[in-house]
């Protein structure tokens, strides 16, 4: 489960495109925040993507990824060019691909490393996703497969493309989108792959979105909320504005008192529970275009509701931890390092994350101002947000003896997580 935004340079207050994406994933399927540069492969070279072997591009442009640490693609990330991408699972009533072929994770990766534009980045994973088609078990402990949406923008135009097995839908954006797990383009797509093109046009989410599995997902109502949140601040938008849209927790999150765990409903910022609500947001990307490139602001962690958006851009790759993640906790890793602090915050989460949100935001407002000023300051950011995450934390609690502190406990147990 996950969610995505663009606004277009004439909503936003500083007339320049900004994009943002909560990845929800199961709560020990680390996300790796890595760069990978431009490189120059041999005639007739091959990739292995996360099951199958394809075709390697002469060469490939430079990446930086949020990737969960199990398979090749990502699920989100930008390229050297200025063009960032977010996938979406997409639920329809023709079924769920298993056949092991591409993910959408990986055609998001092999977009960013093939495409120097927004428009070839939809060409490159519709031709794609024609040739080799999409499949395979996208779930980490528990196996989950689904088609894929893609919201894809270059800080001049976005797109939404959106598909079902080798089938496609793409529409450009004209001023504001929302994008959820949930068919969403009607009627008024641009283009279609060619066997939907022989058909008089039609509705493409009215066909093919699964609405019993949506009423689990709440795909259409994390849509709608994020539509109006982005609505509400028209013209206003920045990327302060978009850190707020991420850590939005629905309308239950408006009541005082609310807490993780007596949550009803999936939000944006996804928080993981017992049953079957077993995702949680495990990275955070929002994405603004200038004159200087794209700069990133990323929390490199889980749940941005007590998590720190940091400045990243290709210049200053070397911010990035080195040491591969993997499904088990490493003192040494950033990720790792704040999920354990999240897990603390879950123990008591109305007093800690209260405390935290002050100094949080404090500290972000004070990393847009620097790094507008001088974009050679992203280092500094993130030593006083490592810093501060530092100063945060506490000896760890006991899970309440509940079906919700159990759950939380035996992944503490499978992650190896201290006492």
């Amino acid at each position: 489960m996950c969610d995505s935004f663009v606004v277009l340079p004439a909503l936003t207050q500083g007339g320049a495109m900004l994009f943002a994406k909560n990845s929800d994933r199961e709560r020990n399927e680390a996300q790796a925040l890595e760069f990978h540069p431009r490189a120059t492969h041999a005639p007739g070279a091959t990739l292995k993507a996360t099951y199958i072997d394809l075709p390697q591009a002469a060469q490939t442009h430079a990446c930086i990824l949020s990737r969960p640490y199990w398979m090749w693609g990502a699920e989100m990330g930008a390229n050297e060019h200025g063009v960032v991408i977010g996938n979406e699972a997409m639920h329809s009533t023709t079924g769920a691909p298993e056949t092991p072929a591409l993910t959408g994770m990986d055609l998001l990766r092999l977009a960013l490393e093939r495409a120097a534009s927004a428009r070839a980045a939809c060409d490159v994973i519709t031709d794609l996703l024609e040739r080799h088609g999409q499949g395979g078990d996208c779930g980490h402990l528990q196996p989950f497969y689904y088609h894929n949406g893609f919201l894809i923008a270059d800080g001049r135009e976005a797109y939404v493309l959106e598909t079902v097995g080798r089938s496609w839908a793409r529409q450009r954006v004209s001023d504001q989108r929302a994008l959820s797990n949930v068919y969403s383009i009607g009627a008024d797509y641009d283009a279609v792959s060619a066997d939907l093109g022989r058909e008089p046009r039609f509705d493409f989410a009215a066909r093919f979105a699964d609405l019993e599995r949506d009423a689990q997902s709440f795909g259409r109502g994390r849509c709608a909320r994020g539509a109006a949140l982005l609505a509400a601040n028209a013209g206003k938008h920045d990327v302060l504005s978009m850190m707020r849209i991420l850590r939005d927790h629905g309308e239950e999150g408006e009541d005082a008192g609310w807490t993780p765990e007596h949550t009803r409903r999936r939000s944006i910022c996804m928080h993981a529970a017992e049953g079957a609500r077993r995702s949680q947001t495990t990275a955070s990307m929002i994405a603004e275009w200038s004159e200087s490139g794209v700069t990133l602001w990323v929390t490199d962690g889980a749940a941005p509701c007590v998590s720190i958006f940091k400045p990243l851009t290709f210049a200053a790759t070397g911010v990035l931890d080195a040491a591969p993640l993997t499904e088990r906790y490493d003192a040494n890793t950033r990720w790792w390092s704040h999920e354990r602090f999240h897990r603390s915050v879950l123990k008591n989460y109305v007093t800690r994350a209260a405390a935290v949100a002050s100094v949080r935001d404090a500290l972000e407002a004070d990393f847009v101002t620097r790094v507008r000023a001088d974009r050679n300051r992203v280092a500094a950011c993130w030593r006083d947000a490592d810093a501060a995450e530092q100063r945060w934390r506490t000896a760890p609690a006991a899970w309440q003896d509940n079906a919700y502190g159990q759950s939380w406990a035996e992944h503490d147990r499978l992650a190896g997580l201290p006492d």
